[in-house]
């Protein structure tokens, strides 16, 4: 049930999300998001930006994006206090790792997992450092909570309306790489794409970089890379960047069954496994909540989600039946 509602921007409002017989919810770690149903077919991902020792409420921030989907527009205009909302259990694929130091960078909206990290590794007594790149103070979501949180000089905010923009240069703490430090970053996919780039070439190694990404990664352009920094990109996500590639046709055979099915070229796994009445769970549909997971038990996933680390992709043994596909002429599911 939606409790409390506030202005967390210009642009952004903070929802307060409570049990409605005021028990407690399911506890979450820092990182955490929840699936949000808003209406048919509406479903929309949010990070918990509250502090994981907090069990009786969720706290969720959304820019409005009047160019997205509709799912903040639609928050924006209906969602009332008193309100019930159907949500989903937290889920977590960008978790803090254990690291000597945290090297916490946001653009715009992207401070609403960060922003948890930092105050979890705040209260462990861990070493870390918080950079929140924004367009302008005015339009800097929990800009107000950052400041006057026991974060103190460990948060730095940036504001490209006073050029002072990651375009000009990553943050000193990402200059020179650090073997036991873990860095975090989480934006528009412009913003990311332009930090992790840059960290990599000043020798940062991919198992350091840690990423969150609002929608699939989209192919490089003049305009993403002009846009880099600009930390505008709002939490509502959106499949327009959905990845090209060739997509060739393959069979998906359910162990429990043993039932094949042929998956063509232009239609994904989850959609000839739901059609066919297979029972499978379902969020985001673009490859960047984790929730249709599935297990492979034999053949070569052609992954292409933004969940799976490196070396989670390697072992090849889950695959996001959403968008993903199979290097194989078969995959063998454990559903």
């Amino acid at each position: 049930m939606v409790h409390t509602i506030s202005l967390a921007s210009s642009t952004s409002r903070s929802y307060e999300l409570r049990a409605a017989d005021g028990g407690a919810l399911p506890s979450f770690e820092a990182g955490a998001h929840i699936d949000v149903h808003l209406g048919p077919s509406l479903v929309r991902q949010y990070s918990l930006c509250n502090s994981p020792r907090e069990k009786g409420r969720y706290l969720i921030c959304v820019r409005r994006d009047d160019a997205g989907r509709g799912g903040s527009r639609t928050l924006h205009r209906d969602l009332t206090v008193g309100r019930r909302l159907r949500i989903s259990p937290p889920r977590n694929h960008f978790p803090l790792v254990a690291a000597g130091h945290h090297v916490l960078v946001a653009g715009g909206i992207g401070i609403t997992p960060v922003l948890s990290m930092a105050e979890a590794l705040a209260a462990r007594g861990a070493s870390f450092v918080l950079h929140h790149y924004t367009s302008s103070a005015a339009e800097a979501p929990l800009l107000e909570r950052l400041q006057s949180s026991a974060l103190g000089e460990r948060a730095v905010v940036h504001h490209s309306d006073q050029g002072d923009t990651v375009r000009a240069g990553l943050p000193a703490e990402l200059q020179v790489p650090e073997a036991d430090t873990a860095v975090y970053v989480c934006g528009p996919d412009g913003f990311m794409t332009h930090v992790v780039a840059e960290a990599t070439a000043a020798g940062w190694h991919p198992g350091q970089l840690h990423t969150e990404r609002f929608a699939p990664t989209a192919p490089p352009s003049a305009e993403a890379e002009a846009e880099a920094g600009d930390g505008d990109g709002d939490r509502d996500r959106d499949r327009d960047g959905a990845k090209a590639g060739v997509a060739a046709e393959f069979t998906v055979r359910i162990a429990s069954t043993g039932t094949g099915y042929r998956v063509p070229a232009d239609r994904t796994i989850a959609e000839v496994l739901t059609a066919h009445g297979v029972e499978v769970e379902l969020s985001c549909e673009q490859g960047i909540c984790g929730a249709c997971l599935t297990p492979v038990l034999a053949g070569e996933p052609d992954h292409r989600d933004e969940v799976q680390t490196p070396d989670e992709r390697a072992a090849g043994d889950r695959i996001t039946i959403c968008c993903s596909r199979a290097r194989s002429p078969e995959l063998l599911l454990g559903l």
